[in-house]
């Protein structure tokens, strides 16, 4: 009789053995490309929704809640900072305890109960404040209560996000990889991947355009309104595919091992330096990572074995994870504390990206007429930032590498740190070019009377605005983009996940700097009765002056950054144009002479010299180690030498 179990790493694999001892696998009919709409149309209703609600906000705060300028934007950093860090929490309980599918299934539900609650504010006139008095101009604030209700709406969408954000395309990529059929895998994963993008992108768009026109033209009921439905949409058409999803179960997360590696440090740290010496060095049989690197040498007392009595368990493990971890957990470490210097350097970067509220506030101040039927929303300038970052990645691979390569007759290529500095100067440049802009745009409205009018649309384009976003959206292909490809080429491939998350963080760490020097500037440029630089009146305050004080930051960040860049010392791409360069100078000359016992196989391969030039610092788990050449010689100079030597005879000859 069939006994049938379903096997733990493949959830939609059924092992079944029969009376004679054959075990045969089936597969159940759940997974596959058919659960891809579902998933397409989460992700997709999700963004659309939770993007949709953004541009327009600090309005929202300042008319109908009367919160001056730098209180609206703190709050939406505060906003922010939740939405990008909660993703990184989301991850780590989907890998240790929740799974993906039930990760996104709670996500769904938060983020549609923020969405409802942020939707009640609009619709209940209780809920806000009451608005202003048109003949004493006074207005009262919002109680505890109402802000309150306000906060928690924001809230539940950030936790919301941080379910649904960091699972949906993993969650996605589960249910082809139990399905793979032979080289319809590939092809699979990369129609995914293709649609996943293409959705995520066209929501954006739509939330930019669509969702914004909506809430500046029907009011913020039908605003608030439609992206709660849209909600509901995703999250029923997630749910509606439940019963054929394929739901991986929850296992130990990256982060676990990093954490155990830092306490195992810790808590041996007085502990003297372990040699390099694997049987006082904790490793897995089947790990590459067998000794640690001498870079941080410190943290290598974590894999050291005190007492095999007690440090191991009889099966061999770690009698105690968070005493004594492995070489690999302590590499993974070490790879994450190299990268932060650089990580920190994007903070700034992100910081002047993430000044959404007086790009907004100046373009609602400025004539935004393209016809005379038809204003572009203010909330919609943002595009210009996607518009420009979309059109350089496509121009950059596909027209402007082809053709500086054709021109200089090489291959022409940026390394990731090359395009992170550029990124930074753009950066740099976009505030300047934003300070430049807004002190034209305050002169214009003083000179035509609006300086005690904010509401006041100065004659002036606000397609002046365009080139900053620009500028800024060119910076992010750059910067972001060049981030991302940095710690994938850095990191052990096991820590993949990782990259995603630090980009996360640096995100959230951004929009808590961005508050703290809000603050600072309102606070010291206010001092004595004096109006504040971020003034909520636009044409009272100064924000020239603050766009200058970001761009200053940011030119000391541009140094910093070089810096960093210089004692960080040549990255994963540097090493493949080195060993591409060897490769090529190899096949110029002569074969080199057989050495020591004639086995040409032994010799010097390009595998071996890019070994040498890594060494141990990119993901090198031992020394290198030559192949031994006839009589044993190891040391790669004296062959290269004794080759050349060789080489020089035979031409003589």
């Amino acid at each position: 009789m069939e006994k049938m179990k379903k096997m733990e790493a493949s959830p939609d694999l059924m092992e079944t053995a029969n009376e004679d001892g054959v075990t045969v696998l089936k597969r159940s009919r759940k997974g596959g490309f058919k659960t891809m709409p579902f998933i397409i149309a989460n992700e997709a209703f999700e963004k659309v929704a939770s993007y949709g609600l953004t541009p327009n906000m600090i309005l929202y705060l300042m008319r109908d809640y009367h919160l001056g300028v730098t209180t609206g934007s703190n709050i939406l950093f505060y906003w922010s900072a939740a939405t990008n860090f909660l993703p990184i929490v989301g991850a780590f309980l989907s890998d240790f305890c929740l799974g993906r599918f039930l990760t996104i299934a709670l996500g769904c539900i938060f983020s549609l109960l923020g969405m409802v609650l942020l939707w009640l504010t609009a619709m209940i006139p209780g809920a806000r404040p009451p608005s202003c008095d048109q003949f004493t101009e006074s207005c009262k604030s919002a109680t505890f209560g109402q802000m309150a209700f306000l906060i928690s709406a924001f809230m539940l969408m950030s936790v919301g996000a941080g379910g649904v954000r960091p699972c949906s395309m993993a969650f996605g990529a589960d249910q082809l990889i139990n399905k793979k059929e032979g080289q319809n895998s590939e092809r699979l994963m990369e129609s995914f991947f293709s649609w996943y993008y293409a959705a995520a992108s066209v929501a954006v768009v739509i939330a930019f355009t669509g969702i914004v026109y909506i809430q500046d033209h029907l009011g913020w009921k039908i605003g608030f309104g439609i992206p709660a439905i849209l909600m509901f949409i995703s999250a029923l058409s997630f749910f509606l595919a439940s019963s054929i999803y394929v739901k991986e179960k929850a296992n130990r997360s990256l982060f676990t091992g990093i954490a155990q590696a830092a306490s195992a440090a810790y808590k041996n740290r007085k502990l003297p330096l372990p040699p390099r010496n694997a049987h006082v060095l904790y490793h897995h049989k089947d790990s590459e990572t067998v000794a640690p690197t001498d870079k941080l040498r410190f943290l290598n007392k974590g894999c050291t074995i005190r007492n095999p009595e007690q440090d191991l368990a009889p099966d061999g493990s770690a009698s105690n994870p968070w005493k004594l971890c492995t070489a690999g957990q302590v590499e993974d470490l070490k790879a994450l504390i190299k990268v932060i210097p650089i990580w920190s350097t994007g903070l700034l970067m992100s910081i002047n990206i993430s000044q959404v509220s007086f790009p907004l506030l100046q373009a609602n101040s400025m004539n935004r007429h393209v016809t005379s039927g038809f204003e572009i929303p203010a909330g919609s300038f943002g595009m210009f930032t996607i518009i420009s970052l979309t059109i350089w990645v496509a121009l950059y691979d596909r027209v402007i590498i082809p053709l500086a390569s054709k021109i200089r007759g090489k291959r022409v290529q940026l390394n990731t740190k090359q395009r992170m500095g550029i990124g930074i100067f753009l950066s740099t440049m976009a505030m300047a070019v934003s300070a430049i802009v807004e002190g034209v745009r305050r002169r214009k409205a003083i000179e035509q009377g609006f300086m005690n009018d904010a509401k006041a649309v100065v004659n002036m384009s606000a397609l002046w605005l365009v080139p900053q976003h620009c500028i800024n959206g060119l910076a992010e292909a750059f910067n972001a983009i060049g981030q991302m490809e940095f710690y994938y080429s850095e990191f052990p491939r096991s820590m993949s996940s990782i990259a995603t998350s630090l980009f996360g963080l640096g995100l959230a760490a951004a929009n808590l700097l961005a508050s703290a020097i809000l603050s600072s500037v309102d606070k010291y440029t206010s001092r004595g009765g004096k109006v504040s630089w971020v003034s909520s009146n636009i044409n009272k305050g100064h924000y020239d002056y603050y766009y200058w004080v970001l761009a200053g930051i940011s030119f000391v960040n541009f140094i910093y950054f070089i810096v960093c860049s210089w004692a960080y010392g040549p990255c994963a791409d540097d090493m493949l144009k080195v060993g591409h360069i060897h490769h090529q100078t190899d096949s110029k000359k002569q074969e080199l002479p057989k050495v020591g016992n004639g086995d040409t196989q032994n010799g010097l391969k390009e595998q071996e010299l890019s070994k040498l030039v890594k060494g141990d610092e990119y993901g090198g788990s031992k020394e290198p180690e030559l192949p031994k050449l006839g009589n044993g010689i190891k040391d790669e100079k004296k062959v290269l030498e004794e080759g050349e030597d060789e080489l020089l005879k035979t031409k003589k000859a």
